[in-house]
């Protein structure tokens, strides 16, 4: 579904990311792990098209879409929750999943409305309360479901456990292996290594802006490289 090859972006003079190459296919959950630091959540923003590289190319099933401006890359089926979640705290929940489903032009917004209620409950209850009054993990949840609302093909996740309680962090990550057995293809970048490879069907470690080691989560999980470097 996607794939991304020798993928450079800088910030001015500053190269973030040298040289990133990995590949996602349809149904799966891959994450991208490294330190702080490493590229990795310029890489989803330069996916999203929110960054534009100076290198390197982005393809989704088979077409570029890295000089597509963000709102094309979302309209092609590309939707990304952000680090930090960036909801909109004066809305209410209703208002900020509609603005989530903003490009969509179909009869099925109510419908996927209800599936986000039914999924996290909190926010059918707290439907009409503005999202700045919720906690990290309401708002967290709130975050996914306005992602959800695009009805992506392919649903980028930066950081969906950062300052997550045990239990909470336990919820979001059943909840993204939900996801992609209903179907939605996941690319997720994760500080918590452990969680994240025990999820992936696949993962790549990102190192200093390039691709270092990649596959299956289970054989990262189990390589004393990453154990050494990320796992402790």
């Amino acid at each position: 579904m996607l794939e991304v090859n020798g993928l450079a972006v800088a910030y001015g003079a500053i190269e973030a990311v040298k040289d990133v190459g990995f590949t996602v296919q349809e149904g799966q959950i891959v994450c991208l792990v490294g330190a702080n630091g490493a590229g990795k959540s310029t890489v989803l923003k330069a996916v999203s098209g929110l960054l534009r590289p100076h290198r390197g190319e982005i393809r989704l099933r088979g077409r570029p879409i890295h000089h597509l401006p963000a709102h094309a890359v979302l309209a092609a089926g590309v939707a990304h929750c952000p680090e930090g979640r960036r909801l909109f705290a004066g809305m209410t929940v209703e208002e900020n999943l509609r603005l989530g489903g903003h490009l969509r032009r179909d009869r099925h917004v109510a419908k996927d409305m209800a599936r986000v209620y039914d999924l996290f409950p909190v926010l059918g209850e707290r439907r009409t309360q503005r999202a700045g009054l919720f906690s990290g993990g309401e708002q967290q949840m709130l975050a996914i479901g306005r992602a959800m609302m695009a009805r992506p093909a392919l649903l980028m996740f930066d950081e969906p456990t950062m300052g997550l309680s045990p239990i909470m962090i336990r919820r979001i990550l059943d909840t993204i292996a939900l996801l992609r057995n209903q179907g939605t293809t996941i690319l997720m970048v994760e500080q918590n290594a452990l969680a994240a490879l025990m999820l992936a069907d696949h993962g790549y470690v990102i190192d200093l802006g390039r691709t270092t080691m990649s596959g299956p989560g289970t054989d990262l999980l189990a390589d004393p490289r990453v154990r050494a470097a990320y796992l402790g």
